[in-house]
């Protein structure tokens, strides 16, 4: 369910699982979003000094999937995975990547992840990460917070490349 569809009482009368999920898909859905009726040299373009671009937060936000749901909940290594070591590698745009390969990649990610918990409860304590063990909740959370404060980017950055347009 997502936080602005369906019935406001319904999630908010509902367990604990399904409002962090709620919370964490209405995110998902927004990252996504920054890219909505952006060129490809627009959702590219840097307009901060760091390597962070709309695409680039999405790409990264699919490696996000990948390192918590992924090597997390199944101890897969990084490089099996075929991730960068470091997350701040995971912004870097590649010629093929374009806003619908990335966001083929970050929708496929997120159906990923979300069968890999599905077995799982909010208790449950997985062992892949290289910080050790953690509660599915943990990382539900911790992946809650770090879209959010993707998103905050990602509104500032479309509004800087839309605001380009008109000057």
């Amino acid at each position: 369910m997502d936080l602005f569809t369906g019935d406001p009482h319904t999630l908010l009368m509902s367990d604990e699982r399904s409002q962090v999920t709620a919370f964490v898909d209405t995110h998902r859905r927004l990252i996504g979003q920054c890219l909505d009726g952006l060129t490809e040299e627009e959702a590219r373009r840097r307009v901060v000094p760091s390597q962070t671009t709309l695409l680039g937060l999405v790409k990264h936000a699919t490696y996000v999937e990948h390192v918590w749901f992924n090597e997390a909940v199944t101890g897969t290594p990084r490089v099996q995975l075929g991730l960068p070591a470091r997350a701040g590698d995971s912004f870097a745009l590649d010629d093929a990547d374009t806003i619908a390969s990335v966001r083929d990649a970050h929708r496929e990610a997120c159906a990923a992840s979300m069968r890999a918990l599905s077995r799982l409860s909010l208790d449950d304590v997985v062992t892949g990460h290289r910080m050790g063990p953690m509660t599915v909740r943990w990382i539900l959370l911790h992946v809650l917070r770090e879209l959010a404060h993707h998103c905050g980017h990602a509104d500032i950055l479309r509004e800087q490349i839309l605001a380009a347009r008109q000057g």
